[in-house]
């Protein structure tokens, strides 16, 4: 089984910056790509970035040029360092967690959500 857990969420001023992180742990074989959801009030749930083993990201168009994502494969940790922060980032951020668990099992794992509060 294998464990995401999120921290660095809060209430930032709009134009203000975070940094999210998300440590995987259990049974990783291997780690192939790790992405950064989130979820606005009555909204879906949309992919902000992602970042495969390596280092080759993906951005929605919304966060473009405002987001980084990053990624330490030895700490199977995953960042997210968000500048220029705007009310309508306001969202549960989510980490996913994509490969293969001991065993090769598949490995689709979920964090529990970090709340970013951007105030106006």
């Amino acid at each position: 089984q294998v464990q995401l857990v999120e921290s660095g969420g809060g209430l930032v001023q709009a134009g203000g910056s975070l940094r999210l992180s998300c440590a995987a742990s259990g049974s990783i074989f291997r780690i192939n790509s790790m992405s950064w959801y989130r979820q606005a009030p009555e909204k879906q749930r949309e992919l902000a970035a992602s970042i495969i083993s390596g280092s080759s990201t993906n951005y929605a168009d919304s966060v473009k040029g405002r987001f980084t994502i990053s990624r330490d494969n030895s700490k199977n940790t995953v960042y997210l360092q968000m500048n220029s922060l705007k009310p309508e980032d306001t969202a549960v951020y989510y980490c996913h967690a994509e490969g293969w668990s001991i065993g090769f099992k598949p490995l689709d794992a979920w964090g529990q959500g970090t709340l970013v509060t951007v105030s106006s």
